[in-house]
C-alpha cells in the first residue's frame, strides 16, 4: 500500500479519499475545512497541517481543487518545495487546459510524474467509487497512476499527453448540459401536450431521442428513482459546478477558433439560472426554469 496526500475535501474529493483509505492506502488529508478533514480521519486517514506537511514523504498526491488559479497556487507555492523526488501527481481538478499543461510541465521539470485527471458522475459515483477519470499525461505516467485511479472510478481512460484529460472533460460536459437542455425542453413539450411523463420517458428512452440525459439522470420525477429529480433536485452536480464547465469549454473554443452555438446558448441559460438562484441545484433542475415552475429557494 502507499501514502497518498489528498488535498481538497468538497463534496467529490471527500468521497475520492475515503475510498482510497478504504482500499488500505495511507491517506493524509488536508483541507482548509476542519470539519472535512475531520470527516477524513474518522473513515481511517490523518491529518495533515498543511498542503506541504501532506505531501511530504507521500508516494502520490491528488488534488482536487475548484479552479486553475487554485491548482497553480497549492502546487508552485507549496507541493513542489515539499515533495520527494519521483513523486506522481494526479491532479482531478476542473480546469483550464493552459493551466494543466503549466503545472504538469513544470512538475516534469522538477522531476516528478504528472498526470490531470479530471472526472465524470457527480457527488454518487465519487462516493460509490464509479467516476469515470479522463486522463492526460505520458504513457509512463498514466500507469503509474492508473492503480490509485482504479479504486476510485469504474473507468480510467488516457485521452492523450498533458492537458488532454481537461479537454475531453469540458468538451463532455458541454454536450451533457446541451442533451440535458434539450431532455427537459422535450418533457416540458411533452406535458404541455397532454402527454404522461412515464409513458413519454418508456418511448424516448427507447427510440432516437435517447441519452444519458434521459435515461441515466432523466429530469423529471418518477422514471429513474435515484436521480436528483426524486430529490428535490439537490445536486448530483450543481448548476454553479455545470456553469463553471461551460465557462471553460467557451473559453477554450474562442482560443481554439471552435464555432460552438449551442455551447454558447448552453452557457447562457445556465447562467441565467444560477442569477435567479439555481446556483445550488441540480443542474437537471433547470427544468424548473424551462417549465415555469422555478422558485429560489
Amino acid at each position: 500500500m502507499a501514502t497518498i496526500a489528498f488535498i481538497g475535501l468538497g463534496n467529490m474529493g471527500s468521497g475520492m479519499a475515503i475510498n482510497l483509505a478504504k482500499a488500505g492506502h495511507d491517506v493524509r488529508a488536508f483541507d482548509l475545512s476542519e470539519a472535512a478533514v475531520a470527516k477524513l480521519v474518522g473513515e481511517g486517514a490523518s491529518a495533515a497541517s498543511s498542503a506541504a506537511d501532506a505531501v511530504s514523504g507521500a508516494d502520490a498526491v491528488v488534488t482536487m481543487l475548484p479552479a486553475g488559479k487554485h491548482v497553480r497556487a497549492v502546487y508552485e507555492g507549496e507541493i513542489f518545495g515539499a515533495a520527494a523526488p519521483g513523486t506522481l501527481f494526479m491532479d482531478c481538478s476542473t480546469i483550464d487546459v493552459d493551466s494543466a499543461r503549466h503545472v504538469g510541465g513544470l512538475a516534469k521539470e522538477k522531476g516528478f510524474r504528472f498526470v490531470d485527471a479530471p472526472v465524470s458522475g457527480g457527488v454518487a459515483a465519487a462516493t460509490a467509487g464509479t467516476l469515470t477519470f479522463m486522463v492526460g499525461g505520458s504513457e509512463e505516467d498514466f500507469a503509474a497512476a492508473e492503480p490509485f485511479l482504479q479504486v476510485m472510478g469504474k473507468a480510467v481512460i488516457r485521452g492523450g499527453d498533458l492537458g488532454a484529460g481537461q479537454a475531453v472533460k469540458i468538451c463532455n460536459n458541454m454536450l451533457l448540459a446541451i442533451t440535458m437542455i434539450g431532455t427537459c425542453e422535450a418533457f416540458s413539450l411533452a406535458e404541455k401536450l397532454g402527454l404522461d411523463p412515464q409513458k413519454f420517458f418508456d418511448i424516448s428512452s427507447k427510440a432516437s431521442g435517447q441519452s444519458w440525459s434521459m435515461t441515466s439522470y432523466c429530469p423529471v420525477p418518477g422514471p429513474v428513482p435515484t436521480t436528483p429529480a426524486n430529490n428535490g433536485y439537490n445536486p448530483g452536480f450543481a448548476t454553479a459546478m455545470m456553469l463553471k464547465d461551460l465557462k471553460l469549454a467557451q473559453d477554450a473554443a474562442q482560443a481554439a477558433g471552435a464555432s460552438t452555438p449551442l455551447g454558447a446558448q448552453a452557457e447562457a441559460l445556465y447562467a441565467m439560472f444560477d442569477n435567479l438562484g439555481g446556483g445550488s441545484t441540480d443542474f437537471s433542475g433547470i427544468i424548473q426554469l424551462l417549465n415555469g415552475s422555478w422558485q429560489a429557494r
